[in-house]
């Protein structure tokens, strides 16, 4: 005899679910590469673009991530070359920060540039002090007002995009974050050009207020070169020092982040953060440009100048990547209050700057 049985009442009975199908290796490393090949493309765009007379004040940086931004609003992001683009915008990344310690010559600043240290790292406190601050009062988001504040005070997007893995920033954040440096900091540059000849500062003066207070070292070389080489020398020391301070900066955010997380009982999650290694070889090639290339080993200047050139270009790859992520129907109310924030630490910044020359 027949007994019927009740599937919801024997479990062991319920039909098993569909197996996942196998990830085809050959499928995945081809949207691999295609999404790696996409964001240099947008990058080859953007820095097209920027010897377009206009855009040449922007820098590739900005451009591709403006190129990236719109072709995500109009097409949407492109979900099956996922897996290259974030390649770019994570590996790249950190990968072209490691190269980017190859500009900073320890030994010069050191040396040279011990009392225009301290300087920087007032620059450095005031710019994130007061910008959150001014997003506290201004009731902004405090993630992305605390990115603009460490790009405004240390240098720019490639502060940014070292800090995001640390204090754990959206990609979106970390995007529009880069954008607005970019941007607001080739404004400055330009009005300080056509300031400078009404300014009553000699070279030096000039050079030390441009290196201080700019935000990008493209910046500061775009505002100081104007006003001659030793102006420009000083400008970039300056500079150099606060890409410098960004190591201790990066180590005391990360003890902060795991002391809040500890705090809140986190700690035990396994969200502890992960070390940022990418700092270790930040520093390493920093030693490596300061004490061994050109001395111990002779590199010509081509080649420097070179893998200066990729390094940007991978930097701008993975700003492609992080500016896909940006939806601005989402943002559009979000960075408004922050970049107001930024805006006034950079003219505050600048002003007493000025007034303390």
């Amino acid at each position: 005899m027949a007994v019927a049985v009740n599937d919801r009442a024997c479990p062991s009975r319920q039909p098993e679910p569909y197996p996942k199908q196998p990830v085809n290796r050959k499928t995945a490393f081809f949207s691999w590469i295609k999404g790696i090949c996409f964001t240099f493309i947008i990058a080859l765009l953007g820095y097209g673009l920027a010897f377009v007379p206009g855009f040449n004040h922007v820098g590739q940086l900005a451009c591709s991530i403006i190129l990236a931004v719109l072709y995500r609003q109009v097409w949407g992001y492109p979900e099956q070359i996922r897996s290259g683009i974030e390649f770019s915008s994570k590996k790249l990344l950190r990968f072209a920060i490691i190269l980017f310690g190859l500009k900073l010559n320890i030994d010069i600043v050191l040396h040279q540039g011990l009392g225009l240290l301290l300087r920087d790292a007032v620059t450095i406190i005031f710019a994130i002090t007061v910008t959150l601050l001014l997003a506290k009062w201004l009731k902004a988001d405090l993630s992305l007002s605390l990115l603009l504040g460490i790009g405004t005070g240390i240098c720019g997007a490639a502060a940014i995009a070292a800090v995001s893995p640390i204090l754990k920033a959206k990609e979106e954040d970390t995007a529009m974050g880069a954008g607005i440096i970019a941007l607001i900091g080739t404004i400055f540059s330009i009005v300080y050009t056509i300031l400078r000849p009404l300014l009553p500062l000699s070279e030096l003066q000039y050079g030390i207020w441009t290196g201080v207070s700019l935000h990008e070292i493209a910046h500061v070389a775009l505002a100081a070169a104007p006003a001659g080489q030793d102006a420009l020398a000083i400008a970039l020391l300056a500079k150099l020092g606060r890409v410098f301070l960004l190591v201790p900066l990066s180590f005391i955010l990360l003890y902060l982040q795991n002391l809040k997380r500890k705090r809140s009982g986190e700690a035990n999650t396994g969200t502890r953060i992960v070390f940022p290694w990418f700092l270790v070889g930040f520093i390493a090639m920093s030693f490596l440009g300061s004490y061994i290339l050109g001395k111990s080993i002779i590199v010509p200047a081509w080649a420097i100048n070179d893998i200066s050139s990729v390094t940007t270009f991978f930097l701008t790859m993975a700003m492609v990547g992080l500016g896909l992520h940006v939806n601005l129907k989402e943002l559009r109310t979000k960075a408004l209050r922050p970049l107001i924030a930024m805006l006034i630490t950079s003219f505050l910044l600048s002003g007493l700057t000025l007034v303390s020359l």
